[in-house]
């Protein structure tokens, strides 16, 4: 029994200590967006939804709730943080050239159309983000329409 007090006064210290440590955190400014809205030119609605569904994990801006300050929570988010924006970064989308910005695109919708993006957990602490197949529609529609300003550029004059 002793043992078990030892272990657990341990893990509790250990824990307490972990809490002054952190992954750094993803915040960069919400203008940073700015040129993939400006150059995808989304409806509001489908503006609010990639603000509300994507944003977070997949540019240079996160909103960080309350429980991210918690290790080992904050490695878990900034681990999913770096993965989403490895994958498509919109603060990045300048850097795209046509083609990857298509193909970018591309990914959006079959991810959104397969309820595979945003994920799940996600969701279960952002219930806005939560997309509805009418609002997975408009998303999809805005996304192919968008794709159109690069298809054209990739085929040969």
């Amino acid at each position: 029994m002793k043992i078990l007090k030892k272990i657990g006064g341990l893990l509790l210290v250990v824990f307490i200590v972990a809490q002054f440590f952190g992954p750094e955190k993803n915040e960069g400014d919400l203008t940073s967006v700015a040129a993939f809205f400006e150059e995808t030119n989304p409806p509001d609605d489908v503006k609010m939804l990639l603000k509300n569904a994507c944003i977070d994990c997949h540019s240079d801006s996160t909103r960080y709730p309350w429980y991210s300050q918690i290790t080992p929570i904050n490695y878990w988010m900034a681990d999913h943080v770096k993965h989403g924006s490895k994958h498509l970064n919109l603060s990045k989308w300048n850097d795209y050239d046509d083609k990857r910005k298509d193909h970018k695109l591309e990914e959006l919708i079959e991810m959104v159309e397969a309820r595979e993006m945003p994920l799940d957990s996600y969701t279960w602490a952002h219930s806005e983000a939560k997309l509805s197949q009418e609002q997975i529609d408009a998303m999809v529609a805005w996304a192919k329409m968008a794709r159109l300003n690069y298809v054209f550029l990739k085929e040969p004059q």
